[in-house]
C-alpha cells in the first residue's frame, strides 16, 4: 500500500522538483538581502543555487512522506537595512514570489511545446514523462506559494504580518513563536481544522493556474489546442 501523497514511480518529479523550488526560493530571500545590504547569507555562503547550500534533510524527507516540507531558513539581519521594515518585507516576499515566477515560466515552456508540437503525441513513453514533470513543477510550485503565505512562524506568511504589527504585538509574537509549529501541526492533521484553513488557502490554486493561463494566452495570442494541455494544467478550458 502506498502512503505517499502520489504514487511512488513520480517520486523522482517530485524530488527534482522540490530540489529547485526550494533551492530558488531560498536563494531569492538571500539573494535579496544581499542587494539590500545585510551580507549575512552572503557570508554564509547562501547566495548560491548549490541545493546543498539551502536544503534541510529532515525537511525534505517529511515532504516526501508527509507531503509538505521546509528547507534551511535564511539568516537576516534587518537592522542592516537602509528602510527595515519595507526591505524585510521585500526580503521576505521574494521567496514566495520566486516560486510563483517558476510557475509562471513552466507554464509559457508548457504553451510553447504545445504550439510547436512537441507534447502532439501523448502515447509517447518520452511526451509522458515530460508531461508528469512540468506538471509537478507547475502545481508544486504554486502550492508552495500559496503554503508560505501561511501566517505561522516559520513560514514567510507570519514574517510579513510580523512586521505590519505593532511593537507590542511583536513582543508578544516573538514570545510565543515556538507553538507555531504545533499549531501548524494541528492545522495540516486534524481534518475539521485543515478543512477550514489549509485547504481553502490551496484551493486558490485554480484561480492562480487561471490568471497564469491568461497571461500565456494573451502572449500567444490564445490557447493552442492540444489533448495534452488539460492534464498539464489541472483543469479544462
Amino acid at each position: 500500500m502506498n502512503f505517499l501523497p502520489y504514487p511512488i514511480s513520480e517520486l523522482p518529479f517530485v524530488i527534482l522538483t522540490m530540489l529547485i523550488a526550494f533551492t530558488v526560493h531560498e536563494f531569492a530571500h538571500a539573494w535579496t538581502a544581499w542587494k539590500f545590504g545585510d551580507t549575512t547569507a552572503y557570508e554564509q555562503g547562501r547566495v548560491t543555487l548549490n541545493p546543498m547550500a539551502h536544503l534541510d534533510l529532515f525537511g525534505m524527507l517529511f515532504l516526501i512522506v508527509a507531503g509538505f516540507g521546509w528547507a534551511k531558513p535564511v539568516p537576516v539581519r534587518r537592522s542592516r537595512f537602509k528602510r527595515p521594515r519595507l526591505m524585510s518585507i521585500l526580503v521576505t516576499a521574494a521567496g514566495p514570489v520566486s516560486n510563483l515566477l517558476l510557475a509562471l515560466v513552466v507554464l509559457l515552456v508548457i504553451y510553447a511545446l504545445v504550439a510547436w508540437g512537441v507534447l502532439d503525441r501523448p502515447s509517447s513513453a518520452a511526451v509522458n514523462t515530460l508531461v508528469t514533470f512540468l506538471h509537478y513543477w507547475l502545481t508544486i510550485n504554486v502550492i508552495l506559494f500559496l503554503f508560505n503565505l501561511i501566517p505561522l512562524p516559520p513560514l514567510d506568511g507570519y514574517r510579513i504580518v510580523e512586521e505590519f504589527a505593532p511593537l507590542s504585538w511583536r513582543i508578544r509574537m516573538a514570545q510565543n513563536e515556538q507553538w507555531g509549529i504545533f499549531v501548524f501541526l494541528l492545522l495540516v492533521f486534524i481534518p475539521p481544522l485543515r478543512d477550514v484553513t489549509i485547504d481553502p488557502l490551496f484551493s486558490l490554486t485554480r484561480p492562480i493556474l487561471e490568471g497564469m493561463h491568461g497571461i500565456a494566452s494573451s502572449i500567444f495570442g490564445s490557447h493552442p489546442e492540444s489533448p495534452i494541455l488539460p492534464s498539464l494544467i489541472g483543469w479544462k478550458f
